[in-house]
């Protein structure tokens, strides 16, 4: 049966699930969704965000619970490593990026919408963005990958790191993305970040 996923253009979460898939081979019936209306994703999920997953019977929103749950479907080739302790590391570093990371970004396009935002905290928050890029190329010494192979955090986190090495692509003029882009600045450095996005850019996607 085939594996069917609703996606909006320009989703971050959903090219998650495309890098994920295209790591195992696999085939996605993708249903395009107008972001102005999300009703066929509401219909089948109860909750407006994409990406969602329907396999069989199975309803599964969100990204992250998309890829462990093809990861539990098709376990070669894996995106998880094998070694316990290995496993953890890379569940706190996925779990770091969700709730963490990912909060500044979040509420700088929330405080950019406010008629008249804040200027302090915009700032707060891309200092925060700034600061973690040192993170991402600190993992990268000496590995092609963010935990040397290939896996569940490149996916993760390629999608969003991506703009601040490639831009913005055309037609893309979502607020959070111009954020991606403006707010990690890169410069003349971390070259390590920069090779490692090329590198993921490559990979095959669903």
């Amino acid at each position: 049966m085939a594996l069917r996923v609703y996606r909006i253009p320009f989703s971050t979460n959903v090219e998650r699930v495309a890098l994920a898939a295209g790591h195992k081979g696999l085939e996605i019936e993708w249903i395009d969704v107008d972001a102005s209306d999300r009703s066929p994703v509401e219909e089948v999920s109860g909750q407006p965000l994409v990406p969602v997953l329907i396999d069989g019977d199975e309803t599964v929103p969100d990204s992250t619970a998309i890829i462990e749950h093809l990861e539990h479907r098709f376990p070669e080739p894996p995106l998880f490593p094998a070694d316990e302790a290995r496993r953890a590391e890379v569940a706190v570093f996925v779990e770091w990026f969700n709730r963490v990371w990912k909060r500044p970004p979040n509420q700088m396009a929330a405080e950019l919408e406010r008629p008249q935002p804040d200027t302090a905290r915009v700032n707060r928050l891309s200092a925060r963005m700034h600061a973690a890029l040192d993170r991402f190329e600190a993992l990268l010494a000496g590995r092609p990958y963010l935990f040397d192979e290939f896996g569940v955090a490149d996916c993760i986190a390629f999608p969003f790191l991506k703009y601040a090495v490639f831009g913005l692509p055309a037609g893309d003029d979502e607020l959070f993305h111009r954020i991606l882009v403006e707010h990690q600045p890169l410069g003349g450095g971390y070259p390590r970040l920069k090779t490692w996005a090329q590198r993921v850019d490559e990979r095959p996607r669903a």
